[in-house]
């Protein structure tokens, strides 16, 4: 059985979440956050047609995007998010079928967590990355206290009610990756808006992590 992938060398630790992203759009979209410096890409599965949406993704953007799905919740999505080509699986919850698909095709996971009893079920079924979900809620101060009894070498996302400008505060307690929702896109925004938030984001990850 092959392993779940580690979580790659990304030039920053952001991930774009695109719900209710159209497959009309997707391809505008996404290259405009990727040309902004935005390397991670998922299209949540509760969006119109989302493994079209993510094929052409995976087809327009180079091979070094991270490109995969939200929203992830039985197993027959994950043959999905396979055959479309997908590499990224980012879920709600923690899953043991679910994450025994993405080990056998050997996908990038990031399942959502709240607890520790859910974070270190994760880290037992192979999870690229934890996604503290919602981050919101847990705050900086939530994740930090949890993160303290993790292995030192897990790698720690935010998710959810997160921004731009929440990067520091997150980055000061061990947070290395965020995913980006309605801050960056919401079903409407053009590709001009899109971009802008994107660059912006871009920015203010390099202010926090100096890169």
């Amino acid at each position: 059985m092959i392993e779940t992938a580690p979580f790659p060398k990304l030039k920053r630790g952001l991930v774009a979440i695109l719900r209710g992203l159209k497959p009309s759009e997707a391809v505008a979209i996404g290259k405009a956050i990727h040309d902004a410096g935005i390397e991670a890409i998922e299209v949540p599965l509760n969006s119109p047609e989302p493994f079209v949406s993510i094929a052409d993704l995976v087809k327009a953007l180079p091979q070094s995007a991270l490109i995969g799905a939200g929203t992830v919740l039985t197993a027959a999505d994950v043959d999905d998010l396979h055959k479309a080509g997908g590499r990224l699986l980012v879920s709600p919850n923690i899953d043991a079928e679910v994450m025994g698909r993405a080990m056998h095709h050997g996908m990038v996971t990031m399942p959502g967590v709240f607890t520790p009893t859910e974070a270190f079920q994760a880290i037992r079924l192979g999870a690229s990355a934890l996604k503290f979900f919602p981050a919101s809620v847990l705050g900086a101060s939530g994740i930090a206290a949890i993160r303290a009894v993790l292995p030192a070498t897990t790698l720690i996302g935010a998710v959810g009610g997160v921004s731009d400008k929440d990067f520091a505060s997150y980055k000061a307690v061990g947070v290395s990756v965020f995913g980006l929702g309605s801050s960056l896109y919401k079903p409407g925004a053009t590709v001009e808006e899109v971009a802008r938030r994107a660059s912006a984001a871009v920015a203010a990850w390099d202010e926090a992590f100096g890169g």
